[in-house]
């Protein structure tokens, strides 16, 4: 009988010590916050699609592209906006799959971002803890997937400005990618106003080329409203 209870006991414990480390690997491991990019400049973080269970709730995973064009990958944004980016992000992917789209949802925080490295599950990951980031300062656009870059690049450089293209402008009418990302802008709009507030402005850099892209309703800060709602039209020669 004595041995009996031994073994139990020994049962229990050994239970009790994998419930912990299970607790253990899942519970993330994090180093002091810190701040990146320049509290001049523009970064952007860019979801991918994938989620993860970060502090008991759903987390969008990215990469988070610097002012300076370096690009952060296995990016998680936690705190404010998180459920707004994960279905912002889903009705793109769905659009895109309707439409035959090359879209992509980005989101634009102007100033430093707050980062905290933490592993989760073994993994590490840059963790941006949204809630500390002014809601003014952050902004949502999309544009082709392959310009993500290039416009984040183009926000930062001095010389470039926003405009918005006339509903009668030929950009619309280009043979290239450039009218068919102008054009799928407004079609995204027109499909769904509510996450798509605005369609057909463009970045205009200094050499004269041009990035078509729209605005998501949601996040919309004040400090990114130049970007968000230009004021000026664009006219092209051709």
């Amino acid at each position: 009988m004595g041995a009996l209870k031994y073994a139990v006991v020994g049962v229990v414990v050994a239970v009790i010590v994998v419930i912990a480390l299970v607790l253990l690997l899942q519970t993330p491991h994090r180093a002091p916050l810190q701040y990146v990019g320049s509290p001049s400049g523009y970064e952007a973080f860019v979801p991918n699609g994938q989620t993860i269970n970060y502090d008991g709730h759903t987390d969008p995973i990215g990469d988070l592209i610097l002012n300076n064009g370096t690009t952060i990958h296995d990016v998680v944004w936690d705190g404010q906006y998180t459920n707004t980016i994960i279905q912002n992000h889903n009705q793109t992917v769905q659009l895109n799959n309707q439409f035959n789209g090359e879209m992509l949802d980005f989101y634009v925080i102007k100033g430093q971002v707050p980062v905290e490295q933490a592993t989760i599950n073994g993994h590490t990951y840059y963790v941006i803890e949204a809630d500390n980031i002014n809601p003014a300062d952050i902004a949502g656009f999309y544009t082709y997937q392959g310009w993500v870059t290039n416009f984040v690049e183009a926000m930062n450089t001095p010389g470039t400005y926003a405009a918005v293209l006339p509903g009668n402008s030929p950009v619309f009418q280009w043979e290239n990618l450039t009218g068919t990302v102008a054009y799928q802008t407004m079609l995204y709009k027109q499909y769904n106003p509510y996450i798509y507030v605005a369609g057909g402005a463009v970045l205009v850099q200094s050499n004269g080329t041009i990035i078509p892209y729209g605005v998501t309703s949601s996040p919309l800060g004040s400090a990114l409203l130049n970007f968000a709602t230009p004021q000026q039209s664009y006219n092209s020669s051709s």
